[in-house]
């Protein structure tokens, strides 16, 4: 899943919302901050990096929907349920996050408490009623974008564990059409996407027409998950999921089965070109989108710039690897292209063309 979040300061932050509860906010805030490094330094070095720099006023909001999302995904990722009653709790999930109801939130966290072998996951569990009273001093015209990306992405998460086998199942199954795997970025990519094009609407002001600034965001982040996807595909194999449509997958001689064995990632080939491509012509977005980012907003910029850039990165690692069917075989960039386009951003804070020619010259290495 793509989602999208750290803050600095984001401990004294909440406290400033808390006004009359410091103390009490205090200690849930360092909770929420250590948890949310952790999580961003242990699954994408990228995102940790990048969303340092987000401008002060976006990251409450931001880091509330990092954390019902992140929520949401401990759910319908515990080994201790069922699918069955994973997928009744995700889907349950906006609603409770809007009624709160005490014995609801109690009822799922007795049953999913004990699940994760990450301590600050565990503590994030059983602190729900704390991270809902923060929501709640979020403004009502910002929790209105906090619940349209939860719903978004609890959406996509049942469709993990309605459509798919159950994570033991012997063999994997297959979206039926590319229309599926479209709609499965959108919802997980997309939406979040969507959310952080909201926000920036709601934090300043933006020259191109709202809504067509939020289709550009909505394609950012369909790139950056088909990345995601393309990248995780042999461990997405192994507990049931192949989001490659058997359509794709019959034009090429294969079956979602025969994705398990490497030996056939040439035969895949002409598949992850197919939707290498689909990403590509989504991320080219990224350029109308990040000359409406205002130059006095650097921090912002970055923010933007950062991760799309390292998606085209990491798009052509998987482009390059002619194994991408082999679990050994780890798809990921390394800290130095990592460091050096942070390196390189005075250039591009300063110049929208600059940025544009820079994911121009990495896009026109995909032949």
């Amino acid at each position: 899943m793509t989602l999208i979040i750290t803050f600095n300061n984001f401990i004294v932050i909440l406290c400033v919302i808390a006004r009359g509860s410091v103390n009490y906010f205090f200690k849930f805030a360092i909770l929420i901050y250590m948890d949310t490094q952790t999580f961003l330094k242990n699954t994408s070095r990228s995102l940790y990096l990048s969303v340092q720099a987000l401008p002060s006023a976006m990251r409450p909001t931001f880091g509330i929907a990092y954390l019902l999302c992140r929520y949401a995904d401990t759910i319908a990722d515990t080994p201790i349920l069922p699918s069955s009653r994973r997928l009744y709790w995700v889907e349950r999930f906006p609603h409770l996050i809007q009624t709160q109801d005490p014995q609801e939130i109690a009822q799922l966290t007795s049953e999913i408490s004990g699940g994760s072998e990450n301590p600050y996951e565990e503590a994030l569990i059983e602190h729900l009623p704390q991270c809902l009273a923060c929501l709640n001093r979020i403004p009502p015209h910002l929790q209105e974008l906090i619940m349209d990306v939860v719903y978004a992405v609890c959406d996509g998460m049942q469709t993990d564990l309605s459509f798919f086998p159950h994570e033991k199942a012997p063999l994997p199954k297959a979206f039926d059409a590319p229309a599926d795997l479209e709609r499965y970025c959108r919802l997980m990519g997309g939406k979040p996407g969507l959310f952080w094009s909201r926000l920036i609407c709601r934090t300043m002001p933006i020259a191109m027409p709202e809504e067509e600034f939020f289709e550009l965001g909505q394609h950012i982040g369909d790139a950056l998950q088909i990345v995601n996807i393309l990248r995780d595909l042999p461990k997405d194999l192994r507990i049931g999921r192949c989001y490659f449509p058997s359509t794709d997958l019959q034009q090429a001689g294969l079956s979602a089965p025969d994705l398990l064995n490497p030996a056939n990632s040439p035969r895949f080939e002409p598949v992850k070109r197919k939707w290498i491509a689909w990403g590509i012509a989504n991320l080219k977005s990224a350029k109308a989108y990040f000359e409406q980012l205002p130059k006095t907003q650097p921090g912002l910029r970055a923010a933007v710039a950062w991760p799309i850039l390292w998606t085209a990165d990491t798009l052509f690692k998987v482009y390059q690897e002619p194994q991408l069917l082999n679990p050994k075989r780890r798809v990921k960039i390394s800290r130095g292209v990592i460091y050096r386009t942070m390196a390189a951003s005075p250039a591009f804070l300063l110049s929208n063309a600059v940025f544009a020619k820079w994911l121009d010259f990495k896009l026109r290495k995909f032949r």
